[in-house]
């Protein structure tokens, strides 16, 4: 039995109440006990800890730099397109730079792309990488069957790009003439010169030979250039083609000095 201050006794039942009262929220939040952020209108549930939303009814030509411009004024880090027997399905998941913009990227919610509105939900970290996992597979099997005579679905082409976009050796890459300089596409956007080192590390590189370009409004297009000492060590840099770099797997193909220059004046 316990006593207040004036001496009176308090009833076991109410201590056993008081006992298990939740923890009090204060103007400044809640206790650290509490699953809630505090708001001055009610609870809200705290903000996702991965910033990713999924997107679903994108047009079959969607391109990352569309969906880059869709979620104008947001810190777009990767977009992932999903897609079901090397086709595209309309979905993909886009990746962002704080939990915060997740809740301005909802509010693009059945805004249009072109002729079609895009539904927007919020997704996790789980289904991101259940997404990842699921295109590296699918990938390995594509290029499985062409390598083994088949026909394969769009040639064979690496199923994480739905537009077919202009190139110069993507196809016969193993053929191709080497000429000393390397292009890289499906960089995450927030790759620098740093990263393209380090996953050329077994590489004599510097940061002067490499070039990651951007479009004409400064953004990065996801692809790069590597200038390597000689043809015959771009030739053996071949064999990171499709290693990971972060969460993506990245392309290589045989490049030339025009190509080069050329990429880089679009940038200007």
């Amino acid at each position: 039995m316990c006593r207040y201050g004036d001496g009176s006794e308090m009833g076991p039942k109410r201590q056993r109440m008081i006992e298990q009262a939740p923890p009090p929220v204060t103007f400044y939040g809640p206790h650290p006990g509490s699953a809630f952020m505090f708001n001055p209108y009610g609870f809200v549930p705290p903000l996702p800890v991965f910033p990713v939303v999924r997107l679903r009814g994108l047009p079959f030509d969607c391109a990352e730099l569309d969906v880059v411009e869709f979620f104008r004024g947001l810190d777009v880090v990767d977009v992932l397109f999903v897609h079901k027997n090397n086709k595209v399905t309309g979905e993909a998941f886009c990746v962002l730079g704080v939990p915060l913009q997740v809740d301005f990227a909802l509010h693009k919610n059945r805004q249009n792309m072109g002729r079609r509105y895009v539904e927007v939900f919020r997704s996790t970290k789980q289904e991101y990488y259940k997404a990842i996992a699921n295109e590296v597979a699918e990938s390995r099997v594509h290029c499985t069957v062409t390598a083994g005579g088949g026909s394969g679905v769009n040639g064979g082409h690496s199923p994480r790009r739905n537009v077919q976009r202009a190139r110069s050796s993507d196809d016969g890459q193993g053929n191709a003439d080497h000429t000393g300089i390397l292009r890289l596409r499906g960089l995450p956007f927030s790759a620098g010169k740093e990263d393209i080192l380090d996953f050329f590390k077994d590489f004599d590189l510097s940061e002067d030979s490499i070039h990651v370009t951007v479009n004409g409004e400064g953004r990065p297009t996801g692809d790069a250039f590597v200038e390597f000492g000689s043809a015959e060590e771009s030739r053996a840099a071949m064999v990171k083609d499709r290693k990971m770099l972060g969460s993506r797997y990245i392309e290589l193909f045989p490049s030339s000095v025009e190509e080069l220059e050329d990429a880089l004046s679009r940038g200007r």
